[in-house]
């Protein structure tokens, strides 16, 4: 697919297509020598959408498909066959950084590639990844490029649903821009229990991190993050999503010479 010239590229230079299955979307992105060029989102990733994406950059050459959701492997035959190589991301792959995780085989291919990012996009620098998606992910890389590990805990919907779920008469709320002081209704009170709850977490976890490790540098990604960059001091938004420039990044890493 790697000859045609098109107007997004017009030398006609190899470029990567990244695919990243999450728990509740799926993102393609395209690379153009580690520039992010292109990112797609939706529901679910098939022949139809890769067929799509292929034509509209038909000077990708490599790709590489991530999933935390399913196993991703009929997804990366489908993009063998469309677009040539193609490696399925998960435990035993090499990335280009060191780990001191002691089980390697259950680590989320999302919190590693989201380590490989932050490394590449903020070499030399202690980095904590806060991830505000299904589950709220706070995970450290140093600055020798040492992926540490971090925190897990229940992300903004699950906190909700769980509310309502198991309890008998708890309405099921959202989440809300809104900072109150306190709440001054049922749904108030809970999306500000779990708004400041959440908030008030992950700060504390990030101010543990930051305590033992000298100019620490605070990123937030995610589906959610918008709603806690605000309520959080002292963090950013990373320039590229973190995940995607580290699947890209662990692409390269693997292809031969």
């Amino acid at each position: 697919m790697g000859g045609a010239q098109n107007s997004l590229n017009p030398l006609g230079l190899k470029m990567n297509l990244v695919i990243d299955i999450g728990n509740t979307r799926v993102k393609a992105a395209v690379f153009d020598n580690g520039r992010a060029v292109a990112v797609h989102a939706c529901e679910s990733f098939g022949a139809d959408e890769a067929k799509r994406l292929l034509e509209l950059y038909p000077s990708v050459e490599k790709t590489i498909v991530s999933s935390t959701a399913a196993d991703a492997a009929d997804v990366a035959r489908q993009m063998r066959r469309l677009a040539g190589h193609c490696l399925l991301f998960g435990a035993g792959v090499p990335v280009p950084i060191r780990s001191s995780y002691a089980t390697p085989e259950t680590l989320g291919a999302d919190r590693i590639a989201a380590a490989v990012g932050a490394a590449w996009l903020y070499p030399g620098r202690n980095v904590a990844i806060a991830d505000f998606g299904t589950a709220l992910t706070v995970d450290l890389v140093t600055a020798d490029g040492t992926y540490r590990g971090g925190f897990i805990s229940p992300g903004l919907k699950m906190r909700f649903r769980a509310l309502h779920d198991y309890t008998s008469r708890l309405p099921e709320c959202s989440a809300t821009e809104r900072l109150l002081p306190l709440g001054d209704s049922t749904q108030s009170c809970i999306e500000q229990g779990v708004m400041q709850g959440m908030a008030a977490e992950a700060e504390g976890l990030i101010a543990r991190l930051r305590a033992e490790n000298e100019d620490l540098l605070i990123i937030f990604t995610g589906g959610d993050a918008k709603f806690f960059v605000k309520r959080i001091k002292n963090a950013i938004f990373a320039d590229c999503e973190p995940v995607l420039c580290g699947l890209d990044r662990i692409l390269e890493y693997n292809v031969p010479e």
